[in-house]
């Protein structure tokens, strides 16, 4: 290793960073001069997330830019693509709803050759991010929920995956400083119990699924059994899928084949 090395994992050792070996190769990796380094090294000792000093980040094996002000993808939501992709019917429509950076309509266009695909979010800085990540595989909606999204697409989604937000308002302030202090409050609060912003999806997803299509959300362990209660309430048909291995809860809900959509 150049001597740089040792002197980046220090600088990052030293401001608290459990990892700082690690990231410090990621780091060199990543700079393009030694003033681009010193700056990236200043950003992550100051508390920015990794993945904005980096300017992207690694998600169902594809590198995703994430810039400064997006929330930042999870590994533990490779599952909810996993789960999505095992329940996608062939040539699907998909929509990648609250799509932040669009990590995840990324990841399910690259899994499911032919699926037309839609992401839509609220926050113009994710909109703009999620262009960069998709180019001409996938449009990029900005608005609230559904409301952006094309009508032709109601009663045709195949697959409807919303990384919706789900951290109760008061437990906003608990989360690392990393996602409190730099990631959007609006991609993080559920409000209330956690789960607004999922019964509001539930409850009108059934208009814009396909019949057999399936709404996939993600939740915390202890928000599951509610969340399933959200769905049946909504006409949906839920199942409960959990990775141990990422601490990943998935609650998926089907509309079922000859319901009506109440258009």
């Amino acid at each position: 290793m150049p001597p740089s090395y040792a002197h980046v994992v220090t600088a990052l050792r030293s401001a608290g960073c459990v990892f700082a070996e690690d990231e410090a190769r990621l780091i060199l990796s990543t700079a393009r001069t030694p003033v681009e380094l010193a700056a990236m090294v200043d950003r992550r000792a100051a508390g920015h997330p990794l993945e904005h000093v980096l300017g992207w980040a690694e998600f169902s094996g594809l590198r995703i830019a994430v810039e400064a002000g997006v929330f930042v993808p999870r590994r533990r939501t490779e599952f909810l693509v996993r789960q999505a992709v095992a329940v996608a019917p062939g040539s699907p429509v998909v929509v990648d709803l609250c799509c932040g950076s669009g990590a995840v309509g990324a990841a399910l266009v690259a899994a499911l050759p032919g699926a037309e695909l839609h992401a839509a979010d609220i926050d113009p800085v994710a909109v703009a991010c999620a262009r960069r990540n998709l180019g001409t595989r996938g449009l990029v909606h900005e608005g609230d929920l559904f409301a952006p999204l094309p009508r032709r697409l109601l009663g045709r989604v195949g697959v409807l995956a919303a990384n919706v937000p789900y951290v109760p308002t008061e437990e906003v302030g608990l989360l690392p400083p990393e996602a409190r202090d730099h990631e959007p409050l609006v991609a993080l609060d559920g409000g209330g119990d956690g789960l607004d912003v999922l019964r509001r999806v539930a409850a009108e997803a059934p208009r814009w699924l396909a019949p057999g299509g399936a709404l996939l959300v993600e939740t915390s362990e202890r928000q599951a059994g509610r969340a399933v209660e959200v769905f049946i309430s909504a006409g949906l048909v839920p199942r409960l899928e959990v990775s141990e291995e990422l601490h990943a809860n998935v609650v998926i809900g089907v509309r079922a084949r000859g319901g009506g959509a109440g258009m």
